[in-house]
């Protein structure tokens, strides 16, 4: 068991200005040192194309394009290396990972399964003031999110399916940032997820502040729309599209309903469900690139979000409605605890 932390960081600006306070950052770390290793490990098996990569941003993206030539220019790294780390299109497909989601009357929640390794531990406030919706939300992969909430009160999470038969697209990470920076509800999330190209097999869970929310089964080459309340990592609709061993997630779906059913709705009850070891949602198995790593939760109406790191944890609450006003955070850290020696990407 290890003590962890991430930081919590805010940014009003322009996308150039915020890519330089991010480039900023990463000097403080230890992210892209660690970032190379891995490459060195697992060499990228796809192109990249920096034309095209450029091109694709000027239609979906242009202002994160130069978020990326921000980072690009504090670091001082070619384009080509900036693309790899920082573009997240045509990307490398990723390792098998758990995630389950409930979307509950006036909520939603989440558990992000994947490996400590890969966890940026950096939560982003970000307001935007040339293009774009302000956002919060855990990053991934320092300009990709993996669950947030927009000022519209657009709230995003994906789930991965598998990682068969990939194709040049986005990533997950990339896809959830568009989303919420380009989406003001489920219908618009819903039409720009079924524009976009997708690299991976995902589900996309969406809600809104009208209450109204959608499961959107992805993969590169075909999207179905559902509506029931949760998501584990199998798809409903896309069957044919479902990895051979789909038998653990279908289990944690019953754990994951039977656990809703007990908890009546009470949003911080199904937060501690999510969160505590011993109700079978919350995952150790951080070696298998499916270990818990944080719990989030989101009220779109009031534009307050929640989060803890790690197991067995009292969740930190952010007004971002009232940051959205002017006011400042009362917090700048979530400490938490899990059971692993293995490190975060910044460490």
């Amino acid at each position: 068991m290890q003590n962890v932390t991430s930081d919590i960081l805010s940014f009003r600006g322009n996308h150039y200005d915020y890519g330089v306070m991010t480039g900023q950052w990463l000097q403080t770390t230890a992210l892209l040192k660690n970032r190379n290793k891995e490459w060195k490990k697992r060499v990228p098996r796809f192109d990249i194309d920096i034309e095209e990569t450029y091109h694709i941003y000027q239609q979906y993206a242009p202002r994160i394009w130069e978020e990326i030539m921000g980072i690009q220019d504090v670091l001082k790294i070619p384009t080509r290396q900036a693309i790899l780390n920082f573009a997240h299109y045509r990307f490398t497909t990723l390792p098998d990972s758990g995630c389950s989601v409930y979307i509950g009357q006036d909520y939603l929640v989440r558990n992000y399964d994947y490996h400590p390794a890969t966890y940026d531990a950096r939560y982003q406030l970000f307001e935007p003031h040339d293009d774009g919706y302000a956002q919060i939300g855990p990053m991934s992969r320092v300009t990709g999110r993996m669950d947030g909430m927009n000022e519209c009160g657009l709230v995003m999470a994906y789930n991965f399916m598998h990682r068969k038969k990939p194709a040049n697209g986005f990533v997950c990470y990339m896809v959830g940032r568009l989303v919420l920076e380009n989406c003001k509800n489920v219908e618009e999330a819903v039409a720009f997820l079924k524009e976009i190209p997708h690299r991976s097999s995902f589900s996309y869970i969406v809600k809104d502040a009208t209450g109204t929310h959608a499961i959107v089964e992805v993969s590169p080459r075909s999207i179905e729309v559902r509506y029931d309340q949760t998501c584990t990592n199998h798809f409903k609709l896309l069957t044919h599209e479902n990895r051979n061993y789909t038998k653990e997630s279908k289990e944690r779906l019953g754990r994951l309903e039977n656990q809703i059913s007990q908890a009546h709705e009470d949003r911080f009850e199904v937060f501690k469900r999510f969160n505590q070891p011993q109700y079978e949602i919350y995952s150790k198995l951080f070696k298998s690139w499916s270990g818990t790593i944080h719990t989030s939760m989101y009220d779109p109406h009031q534009l307050h979000a929640w989060i803890a790191l790690g197991e067995s944890r009292d969740p930190i609450k952010i007004d971002f409605g009232a940051w959205l006003k002017g006011h400042d955070l009362t917090a700048n850290q979530i400490e938490g605890r899990i059971d692993t020696e293995i490190q975060f990407a910044t460490e």
